[in-house]
């Protein structure tokens, strides 16, 4: 045993769980490579204002949760919180929003890290896929990102999953609403630093997950009794296009997500088999991050579906995933010379796309078909001195126990035919 265990609050993602998780990562990520979505990846660190401008100063990740260290030639980074603001930098950067095809439409997917209280469902190195549509303002793309995730969960197997839905509102309305949420929140029994939040930003105050807050919140002022008429159409518009495909939705006046930086719509994907920790992922639009990281004027928006809450919730469910064996044929060896055959064999299974494995330290029959057994193969392939000298090797179908005699030299082709 090692002297060393991984940090608090983060996990090993080992076989055979990873397999799990790497499933859950291609179901989520299927359908936006379907629907226009390239891949992108960024640093997992970046400088520290880019948080602090886009995420928002006044909130926890910020206040509190990153990672922040200084590089030996003095600039400031943190680890990676979120992904958002690293993909708009990115797309920035390489100038992908000057090509004349907009929205700018990715994915990623990769850790993120925050200093959060550890418990289950929340760590402090977690894994998230994500999809961002940069530099267009179109209800039809808010509608499309949403259906996407309600595809990559139903995929999956999940049913008891619901979307919450919101809107922000913009520039022009958020304002009056900002003031009003104010005077409410100044004639409550606050603490002194979420009296300090509230006059940085008070729709994170109704993000308080306290009981004590959020019952001083009952008769908060909702945003949606003072959104503009366009934003009011531009949500509306979002609710028929999601409706009109078949996605079912509940509005949640109150929601307004963890970050500054989003505007109009927003939502959450919460499963109710989570306990505290019930939100799987959520996003929404976010017009005017890219000026706040001293880019133009990009209308954009996107969500971050996380991998282990999503794990978590096919377990409360009871889903156990179809995933494939990694491994469909073992090799057997018994002595020296069947050893250099088989092993040939297999490199030459492997090269035609067959996934082989081979027992490796000299391992006795017994201990090799246990190993061929726990690889989970469908076939295992043993070759001893007998063996040997009738040129054949010995094909064990692992279901049905059936074993053959196969030429040496056409083994390769006959577990192709049987394995399609």
């Amino acid at each position: 045993m090692s002297t060393f265990k991984a940090p608090k609050g983060t996990y090993d993602l080992l076989p055979p769980d990873s397999a799990q998780f790497l499933a859950v990562r291609e179901a989520i990520a299927a359908p936006l490579r379907n629907s226009g979505y390239g891949y992108i990846e960024t640093p997992g660190f970046e400088n520290v204002e880019l948080f602090a401008r886009g995420v928002g100063e006044s909130t926890d990740i910020v206040t509190k949760e990153m990672y922040v260290f200084e590089t030996k030639g003095g600039d400031r980074l943190a680890l990676r919180p979120e992904t958002t603001a690293p993909v708009l930098r990115a797309v920035l950067e390489a100038n992908l929003h000057k090509a004349g095809n907009l929205p700018v439409k990715v994915w990623y997917s990769g850790s993120q890290y925050r200093y959060e209280r550890p418990q289950k469902g929340r760590y402090r190195h977690f894994s998230q896929v994500g999809a961002e549509a940069i530099g267009a303002e179109d209800p039809a793309l808010d509608a499309e990102l949403i259906i996407l995730a309600d595809q990559s969960y139903r995929a999956l197997g999940l049913q008891n999953f619901r979307i919450l839905l919101n809107s922000l509102g913009d520039k022009e309305c958020r304002p009056v609403y900002r003031a009003a949420l104010q005077d409410f929140l100044r004639g409550l029994d606050l603490d002194e630093e979420t009296l300090r939040r509230a006059e940085i930003n008070p729709l994170r105050v109704l993000d308080d997950k306290r009981p004590e807050v959020q019952k001083q919140l009952t008769d908060a002022p909702l945003l949606r009794d003072y959104l503009c008429d366009a934003c009011k159409t531009y949500h509306e518009e979002v609710r028929e296009l999601i409706t009109a495909a078949g996605v079912v939705f509940e509005d949640d006046p109150k929601l307004v997500r963890g970050l500054d930086y989003y505007t109009r719509t927003t939502f959450e994907f919460v499963h109710d088999g989570l306990g505290s920790q019930s939100a799987v992922g959520g996003g929404g639009r976010y017009d005017g991050l890219s000026e706040m990281i001293g880019g133009p004027s990009l209308p954009s928006v996107g969500w971050a579906l996380g991998v282990d809450r999503t794990v978590l919730a096919l377990e409360a469910e009871g889903i156990e995933l179809d995933i494939p064996s990694a491994t469909s044929v073992f090799a057997v060896p018994l002595g020296e010379e069947a050893r250099r055959v088989l092993f040939s064999k297999v490199t030459e299974l492997r090269k035609n796309g067959v996934a082989a494995d081979f027992s490796y330290g000299g391992k006795g029959l017994k201990a090799a078909m246990k190993a061929a057994n726990r690889s989970g193969a469908r076939y295992a392939l043993v070759l001893g001195e007998r063996d040997l000298a009738e040129g054949v090797v010995q094909l064990k179908d692992m279901e049905s126990g059936e074993q053959t005699a196969i030429g040496v030299n056409e083994i390769v082709a006959e577990l192709e035919s049987r394995l399609g």
